[in-house]
């Protein structure tokens, strides 16, 4: 069983400047937090864009990704993905020399080698199990949310120490981080978004919408019961387990679901998990998301577009619509 480390301090961070790259919601959420931890932060995006003058308005040093990148001890890549390889290459690749800690939060770059440091720095990550906003707010109320820590590279001896020591700046040792591989992460954030939390969750709602739609119930009704009431789902089943969610609901829900519940996961469906996960340990998906970006994602647009005229989203913007203040 995989050890929770709580606690933690930032003694390994003394003295020296984390360069954050990027200022989206996990480069806000982490450079503020380290910031008020006390330790030194630069950050590192495109000059005078938008990010820029939010980096400023925030109170922290804001500077060119590749001045960042050679002031920076740690370079603490958090800009999107498909874009670090290249702005790897062409503004941090110089800057990084012997002595230096290449950091990021999530494996996918190194795991699929769009990026190969040298052997002489140490690679680590600190990947928060939580949206940016969500590990801001629980900083800032004294406690803060559960992470990860990997080491790829450990040339100094000391690679762990300043992973720990990120994860507490932010936050993460306050609820708990576990030690794991770059691999490891990588393959099961991965699996774990495209399976479950947004393949599998957006086409088991759209599938429940239109089973009910079809068969002449009132589009609002089908909504509430497959989209809205996700939502009261998630949150008994986050607070406590499934065995919680199961002890809310009624009996009638219970037994329904425990009954039902297996003719919707069926032998098949579970053969296509499975088949989605080879597909990212293989890099077979690493390679066609890449590809796909730089063909200037037409797929994705396509799919943003015919989703965004699905009657569920159509009906759901209007019912939305009646739950803002006025």
């Amino acid at each position: 069983m995989v050890k929770i480390i709580q606690g933690g301090d930032i003694k390994a961070l003394k003295g020296k400047t984390v360069a954050v790259i990027g200022y989206g919601a996990q480069g806000r959420a982490q450079a503020l937090c380290m910031h008020d931890s006390g330790v030194s932060v630069i950050v590192g995006v495109r000059k005078d864009g938008e990010s820029w003058k939010k980096v400023k308005d925030d109170g922290l040093e804001v500077t060119t990704i590749s001045d960042a990148a050679s002031k920076g001890d740690i370079i603490h890549i958090l800009i999107p993905d498909e874009i670090q390889g290249d702005i790897y290459e062409q503004e941090i690749k110089q800057h990084v020399k012997k002595g230096k800690t290449l950091s990021w939060s999530h494996g996918f770059n190194i795991v699929f080698k769009r990026i190969i440091p040298p052997k002489d720095v140490d690679v680590i990550m600190v990947a928060p199990k939580a949206p940016g906003t969500e590990e801001r707010k629980r900083y800032l109320e004294g406690f803060g949310v559960p992470g990860l820590i990997a080491v790829k590279q450990n040339a100094s001896g000391k690679a762990r120490d300043t992973a720990l020591a990120i994860a507490a700046a932010c936050g993460f040792t306050r609820a708990g981080v576990l030690d794991c591989s770059f691999e490891n992460e990588a393959f099961e954030d991965l699996f774990g978004e495209q399976a479950v939390l947004c393949g599998g969750l957006s086409e088991l709602i759209k599938a429940g919408f239109e089973t009910l739609v079809d068969k002449g119930y009132p589009p609002e009704m089908a909504y509430f019961e497959c989209l809205h009431e996700m939502k009261l789902i998630v949150d008994l089943v986050y607070e406590g387990g499934l065995s919680y969610m199961w002890h809310v609901v009624s009996n009638t829900a219970e037994y329904g679901g425990r009954t039902r519940g297996k003719m919707i996961i069926t032998d098949e469906v579970r053969k296509n998990m499975k088949k989605i996960l080879a597909d990212v340990e293989s890099g077979k998906f690493a390679d066609e998301w890449i590809s796909e970006y730089k063909k200037g994602l037409p797929n994705l647009k396509r799919l943003r577009e015919e989703e965004a005229k699905h009657p569920i989203e159509v009906v759901g913007k209007d019912i939305r619509a009646l739950f803002k203040k006025k």
